[in-house]
């Protein structure tokens, strides 16, 4: 017993430690212009990246998804995946600079949005709704745009294990973002509270999920969570895909596209199996557009346990 409290005492502060370096350098890069400090991240990242066991992992999930390019095409898709990661990390410590897009001005500035109209539709004409997302740019934008647009949406997201990490980006998320529900087992029922009462939910989903429905994701075998597919069932809720696109000097470009069709099945209800591939075949699309976007190291195909350190 004894020997277990110095074990757990030992993973807590080992824990607080990782988590007090890695905001000390975040708060570092405050002292710094913000597109300089976002440059020089990408480029310590396309340094570090490489070196890590997770740049195995990548090239593993980069020689599945695309065979058919060389592998100095792969690694250079690899380089600009980890250089979209160190640009997240700092645009993180930046995203109340970065984000200047105002629905009553039009002119574009750093942030430029496709699809207003929706937003404003949605606005307008207050109703349950869903917006998906995949890890694609800083996908941490799409809900700082909802909430500029003055929509009610409780976004679903996965908590960081180290509880001193997640707790700093919950507040930081939860000033900016709206209502936020750290994916557990009792998520679902929190987003169908906020569906019931006519609000909107964003979820991503392209995330690994060990229970989920066998599907197909650049033509290899994938689980995908039915969440979002049973929740259209109960509530017949409109479904927008929604992504953001990185731009040249360091800007953005956030778009919602206009609903997708969910499949029925023959007896006139949501076709879960179905939509769950829909969810996949769009995601795929946006990430065959812009690869070097995507987090590569995620172990989407849940394939770790076969590439060797």
């Amino acid at each position: 017993m004894f020997i277990t409290r110095i074990v757990l005492a030992f993973e807590n502060f080992r824990q607080w430690l990782n988590a007090t370096i890695a905001f000390s350098v975040l708060n570092l890069l405050k002292l710094f212009p913000a597109d300089p400090a976002i440059r020089y991240a990408d480029k310590l990242a396309r340094k570090i990246g490489p070196k890590t066991p997770r740049h195995k992992l990548m090239l593993y999930n980069l020689d599945r998804a695309f065979p058919e390019k060389s592998e100095a095409e792969r690694m250079d898709i690899a380089l600009d995946s980890w250089g979209n990661m160190g640009r997240m990390a700092a645009e993180y410590v930046f995203l109340d600079r970065l984000f200047d897009f105002d629905p009553a001005n039009p002119k574009p500035g750093r942030v430029e949005v496709v699809g207003t109209e929706t937003f404003l539709e949605l606005r307008d004409n207050p109703r349950p709704f869903i917006v998906f997302t995949a890890h694609s740019g800083n996908f941490e934008l799409l809900p700082v745009a909802g909430s500029a647009f003055g929509l009610d949406v409780t976004v679903l997201f996965r908590p960081p294990n180290n509880p001193y990490v997640a707790k700093r980006i919950f507040d930081f998320r939860k000033e900016r973002m709206g209502n936020l529900v750290p994916s557990h087992a009792g998520s679902s029922f929190a987003l169908a509270r906020q569906l019931e009462k006519g609000g909107g939910i964003g979820v991503l989903v392209d995330q690994k999920f060990r229970k989920g429905l066998p599907t197909k994701f650049f033509g290899n075998d994938v689980l995908t969570n039915p969440l979002l597919a049973k929740l259209v069932r109960q509530f017949g809720c409109d479904v927008f895909p929604a992504r953001c696109i990185r731009l040249p000097d360091n800007r953005y470009r956030l778009e919602i596209e206009p609903k997708v069709e969910i499949p029925l099945n023959e007896k006139g209800s949501v076709d879960v199996q179905k939509t769950a591939q829909l969810l996949n075949d769009k995601v795929e699309s946006w990430v065959r557009e812009y690869p070097g976007q995507w987090l590569w190291y995620h172990d989407r195909w849940h394939i770790k346990r076969h590439v060797k350190d």
